[in-house]
């Protein structure tokens, strides 16, 4: 389907960064990226992070472990799947009693315990009629 317009949240140029999509050759459909990816400062992260994460919470739906490792430590389950943050960042997971789990990135500067929002994603139920 050339020409056809992207329906994608966060839309990403083709080779831009290594994200599996559509059409690329993809050895285990559960790797979050195709090769180690190190997002270096807060625009890299809110432009590739949202994609990755969002495989992410897919794979929490149906992979067990990965959903264990992720709650007990979510930057160092992604650093294992070969997504590097700043040192900066950090992530909370939180899957509440409602089952609809939300992954929360953080900043924190330097000498201080002020910490910034920089995103979260949550899974979220829509039906359609």
């Amino acid at each position: 389907m050339s020409g056809s317009k992207s329906t994608a949240l966060v839309p990403v140029a083709h080779g831009e960064v290594a994200i599996p999509h559509r059409g690329s050759q993809i050895t285990d459909p559960l790797r979050l990226v195709r090769d180690d990816i190190h997002l270096s400062d807060r625009e890299q992260v809110r432009k590739y992070l949202p994609d990755i994460l969002g495989r992410a919470l897919a794979r929490i739906w149906i992979d067990q472990s990965f959903s264990q490792s992720f709650s007990i430590d979510p930057k160092r389950t992604l650093e294992q799947a070969g997504v590097y943050l700043p040192d900066n960042m950090f992530i909370e997971f939180e899957k509440g009693s409602s089952d609809r789990p939300k992954i929360i990135v953080f900043e924190s500067q330097p000498n201080s315990k002020f910490r910034m929002r920089v995103l979260y994603l949550q899974l979220v139920m829509m039906a359609g009629k």
